[in-house]
């Protein structure tokens, strides 16, 4: 298989998202299609069984598992009482609420792994507070934006977990490989908080002041997240479950603390089940569609193409990952976060393993490439997740405004884990007792 061939039908497929074709559709097309005019119906006939085969797994239930994880989070109130617990701590750091919507997206990716659905959660809760002490409208849109993308980098991330079942990584290793990149780019996004806009907020020292009985009181709302987080993935790490056992103990342990509270009905189960159904589903449906064009990609001796087509440049890794930032940042602008995923791994994971780089490795910088496109117009999607929670009317502009401080941070965090990979590879080394 010649790279022209190959670089058409990667553009064929863009050519079809741009269109406003499905990505499902967009890559079953060209899979399927490629498969069939090169091998004929046999090649098609043999897809059913390999994708069978992938998805009639028990590590694909973690997916909907802690997407139900999620919406429990969401719906049985956790996530609001989270956020006033930490916000009585914070509010009187230089940025006050501001620092708050980082810690609460943080704590609440541990426990969601979707950045739309922490990004919207906590945009809801967090939004109306800001407004009624007057912070500044940017950074607090844009924090809120930025916040909402460490929910598919720390773990447990849905990214993660399809990125493993398309690069045949451990799921295990990309979560710990992920839990310190995620801790460090909160801690700079709150840092870049507090230099920028330290005195936002004042209002809010003035008119409220709590006790510290009352501070600890509410720290027991913070109990669930942590003990939630605790137990999946610690029993992760300690060998005792699979990420798909673990999710499913993070349900049942989720059901408690709302049964505890007195929001466990019969309405809210049935609401949180449908919305990890529909969420799941999509998500799947594109990774089956991927599932099929890994097929092609296979047979056609794609992999084998881009290995030695990448060789002949004589690409050193970090020459290779520059060129592939660009290419990604360029992506980003016009793709949401698991299309690229989902569409340019089967591709790229071959050229970066031929010069020598670590795959759970290239899954983490996928991800920070998947979390500036997030937030990067025209197509951000926690751009838009973040002005439809607003109930101002403001310009959308606000928001992209206050995003592009936390994109630039992402950028240095990407060269910065480029420089030190130890940064990504330190944790899951050491549980590998490497």
């Amino acid at each position: 298989m010649s790279i022209p061939v190959i670089a058409g039908a990667f553009m064929v497929m863009l050519a079809l998202m741009l269109l406003s074709l499905p990505v499902a559709v967009s890559i079953l097309l060209v899979g399927v299609a490629g498969g069939y005019l090169m091998y004929g119906a046999p090649l098609v006939n043999m897809m059913g069984g390999v994708v069978w085969s992938s998805l009639n797994s028990p590590s694909m239930l973690a997916i909907p598992l802690f997407m139900l994880l999620g919406e429990l989070l969401l719906r049985g109130g956790i996530a609001d009482r989270m956020y006033a617990a930490l916000a009585v701590w914070f509010n009187r750091l230089p940025g006050g609420l501001l620092h708050t919507n980082i810690a609460t997206c943080t704590l609440f990716s541990a426990t969601s792994g979707s950045s739309v659905a922490t990004a919207a959660t906590v945009g809801t809760i967090a939004l109306p507070a800001l407004q009624q002490y007057r912070y500044p409208i940017r950074p607090s849109l844009g924090s809120l934006a930025a916040g909402g993308t460490l929910g598919i980098l720390i773990p447990p991330s849905i990214n993660l977990l399809v990125y493993g079942q398309l690069a045949n990584t451990s799921v295990s290793q990309l979560f710990a490989a992920g839990l310190i990149p995620g801790i460090a780019l909160a801690l700079l996004f709150s840092l870049y908080l507090w230099l920028a806009h330290g005195k936002a907020g004042k209002a809010s020292l003035v008119e409220v002041n709590v006790s510290l009985q009352d501070k600890l009181s509410l720290s027991k709302h913070l109990i669930p997240p942590v003990v939630i987080f605790g137990v999946v993935m610690g029993s992760i790490y300690g060998g005792l479950a699979t990420p798909t056992e673990s999710a499913a103990i993070g349900v049942v342990i989720a059901l408690g603390f709302i049964a505890v509270g007195g929001k466990l009905t019969l309405d809210l189960l049935i609401h949180c089940s449908l919305q990890a159904a529909k969420t799941s589903g999509m998500v799947i449906i594109v990774l089956m569609c991927a599932l099929l064009l890994n097929v092609t990609i296979s047979m056609l001796g794609v992999t084998q193409a881009l290995t030695q087509w990448v060789a002949s440049f004589g690409l050193t890794a970090v020459t290779l990952l520059l060129v592939l930032f660009v290419f990604y940042v360029i992506l980003g602008t016009f793709m949401d976060a698991m299309s690229m995923l989902v569409l340019t791994v089967p591709i790229t994971v071959p050229m970066v393993m031929a010069v020598g780089i670590d795959p759970t490795w290239f899954g983490i910088f996928i991800v920070l490439m998947c979390e500036i496109a997030l937030i990067t117009p025209p197509v951000g999607m926690n751009l838009f997740v973040v002005q439809g929670v607003r109930k101002d009317g403001g310009s959308f502009n606000d928001v992209i405004m206050g995003s592009i401080p936390f994109v630039g941070i992402m950028v240095l965090f990407t060269f910065a884990i480029m420089i030190w990979p130890d940064i990504v590879m330190w944790l899951p080394d050491l549980l590998a007792g490497r």
